[in-house]
């Protein structure tokens, strides 16, 4: 089991809203170095937070949104065959402590950086 005294927590600007297509391990994995997630598109707004998915239809709503004019907080998106759950959690990670979330309003991001 991996434990929380193993990873260096970092500094947290961006926070993100995980839907169920996100495996439990990059969750659980982000919440170790400390960046928090809530247990979808507008909801995730409605928390100021960048939704992250592997779901395609959530992709093809954001580029909806970004279309009508719709705003939302930012879709962070990662095909499920092509981006590990490591990759994920570093990517992640990387966004959540060198970004502000004022950057990703309106903005979709594909994984592996």
């Amino acid at each position: 089991m991996i434990k929380k005294a193993q990873f260096e927590a970092v500094t947290v600007n961006v926070r993100f809203y995980m839907d169920v297509h996100v495996p439990r391990a990059v969750t659980t994995a982000l919440r170790l170095r400390g960046v928090d997630d809530d247990a979808l598109l507008l909801r995730a707004a409605a928390l100021a937070r960048v939704l992250v998915t592997q779901d395609e239809d959530l992709l093809r709503e954001g580029a909806r949104f970004l279309r009508t004019g719709i705003e939302f907080a930012g879709v962070v998106y990662g095909h499920q065959m092509l981006v590990d759950i490591g990759r994920l959690v570093e990517d992640l990670t990387l966004i959540a402590s060198v970004s502000e979330p004022d950057e990703w309003a309106g903005r979709i991001c594909y994984l592996p950086l």
